[in-house]
């Protein structure tokens, strides 16, 4: 699969350097942190759906934190997180380390949002 840049890049590729910079930043967070987050699944994938941009993501969207309550029916939907890899990618411009970074703070500002930090507490944090 050919992204944006200059090389081409497989989605396997990316996927991962992805799950070797999840699980380190996993690793790397105080426990008590690591075992409430131990209960929201990481999704990986490549692009929004037409379903998720059919709900409101933007095309370029790097992540979302979904959880919480559905308004309509009142059932508890359980948390997950989403990144899409090949926007992380995209926006790095094919850079490696940069994409790891990325996938890093990305994970960490949805992460954020399930710990209810709001886009202020995620600034002050450098998680922007």
């Amino acid at each position: 699969m050919k992204f944006d840049g200059d090389i081409d890049t497989p989605f396997s590729h990316l996927l991962r350097l992805a799950e070797d910079e999840l699980l380190a930043t996993l690793t790397a967070l105080p426990a008590e942190i690591r075992e409430a987050l131990g209960a929201v699944p990481v999704i990986l994938e490549e692009f929004p759906s037409p379903e998720a941009l059919d709900d409101g993501i933007a095309g370029d969207q790097l992540g979302v934190f979904e959880g919480g309550t559905t308004a309509d029916s009142g059932i508890p939907q359980p948390p997950r997180i989403v990144l899409w890899l090949g926007n992380l990618w995209d926006m790095c411009e094919d850079d490696e380390a940069a994409y790891r970074e990325e996938v890093r703070v990305t994970l960490l500002h949805e992460f954020g949002h399930f710990l209810g930090w709001d886009e202020a507490d995620l600034f002050d944090r450098g998680l922007d």
